[in-house]
Formats: C-alpha cells, structure tokens, sequence
C-alpha cells in the first residue's frame, strides 16, 4: 500500500525525480524552484519536510537527491500520470497535447488497485502517447534507446518514438507537420548554415525543422 502525501509534496518528489532523470545526481534548490515556479524559500521549508520524512536526502548549499522511498513514490506517481493520459487518449479522445494538465490532476488519486486496474483496462501499456515509458506496478521502467534528431547523421532512418518537450504549442506543431509517433523519417540533408535538417516523411514528403526542433523530437533508429 502505498504511503499518502500532499499534493505539494508528490509534485516536489516527482520535480526531483525529472530533474535528476531518475538517478541519484544531486539536484539544487533552484532548480525546483524554477520547475514548481515557485520562490527558493518556500522550496528550502518543503526540502525540509521531505529529509525529515526521509524521502530526499537534503543538505543546504549542497543540494537534493531522492532516498529510495521518495524515488519509489515519485516513480508511482509518474506511472498514474502516464496511465491517465493514455486513458484520455485512447479510451476518451482527447488528443496528445491536451491531455498532461488533466493527468497532473488525476495524478493525485491515491488508490493503488485503481491504478493496477486501469493498467490492466488499457493491457498494460509500455509507454504513454508522448512515447515516455511507463513504469510497471513494480516500479520497473523499461527505457528503450532514443536518438535525437538532431543528432542523426544524413541518410540515417528511425522512427519517431518520443518527444523530450512536452508543451502544447510544440505538439501542436508536430500534429501540424505530421511528425507524431510512429512517423518514419530519414534525414536527407543538414543545412550547415543555420542547423536545421531536412527530412523524407513516410518516404514522400519533405519537411525541413529547425535544430530545436529536432533537439526535442526522439527517434528509434
């Protein structure tokens, strides 16, 4: 079963858990305090809650990491929140940038049977529409080896797996060039002048993005 904390508390553990990308690397107060937008002092009280309910290990001036239990929350919270926007897509329609703010708030339900039912509802999906994985009831999350685009090489092929930018105007603007998951691309040439990359979609249309585009778009190549 697990343990009940504020919504405060799950969004500070998950923030931690992002920023560190789910790893023991040592996260400073500021930037929580730019993730939550909130000021260094009030994320320096919550810091303190979360040592003394030992869920982050936290050393003023030095910096933040998750203990094992503040990571096994963070990443239960992760999995409803990736759980819920699958949900919402393919059971209720809402489309891939519509749908992060909802699974923040349904984020929060704390029924773990509810969770491992609605996974099993949706046959145990292994990532979310934005191509993250999700992690099992078990806490287990199977990455799989994305590229970014901006990182392949001319003639190289993949297909489009995830995306690392997950704001609604950017997905919108991959909805609006066809360049959603599943989408198959080979880049056909690098423009040395500014940095963007022309690509070949689906093997017949062309499309050229900029570098911080292609910087936020991940490939399975």
């Amino acid at each position: 079963m697990s343990t009940i904390h504020s919504f405060t508390e799950e969004n500070y553990l998950k923030a931690i858990y992002h920023l560190s990308t789910g790893n023991n690397s040592v996260v400073s107060t500021n930037q929580i305090a730019e993730m939550t937008n909130t000021k260094a002092a009030s994320v320096t009280d919550m810091l303190k809650k979360l040592s003394e309910k030992k869920l982050i290990n936290y050393i003023k001036y030095q910096g933040v990491t998750l203990t094992e239990a503040g990571k096994n929350a963070a990443v239960n919270i992760v999995r409803k929140h990736r759980l819920w926007e699958v949900f919402l897509v393919e059971k209720l329609g809402f489309k891939w940038d519509e749908v992060h703010d909802i699974a923040e708030e349904l984020e929060h339900i704390n029924s773990e049977s509810l969770i491992n039912r609605l996974d099993d509802f949706l046959g145990n999906p292994a990532a979310d529409p934005h191509g993250d994985p999700i992690p099992d009831r078990s806490g287990t999350i199977h990455q799989k080896k994305l590229v970014r685009i901006s990182d392949m090489h001319q003639d190289q092929n993949g297909m489009i797996s995830g995306v690392s930018e997950h704001s609604s105007v950017f997905l919108k603007l991959l909805e609006k060039m066809g360049l959603t998951l599943g989408t198959k691309i080979r880049v056909s040439e690098l423009i040395e002048f500014d940095g963007s990359i022309m690509l070949i979609v689906n093997d017949h249309t062309d499309r050229t993005i900029s570098r911080e585009v292609a910087k936020n778009i991940l490939v399975m190549l």
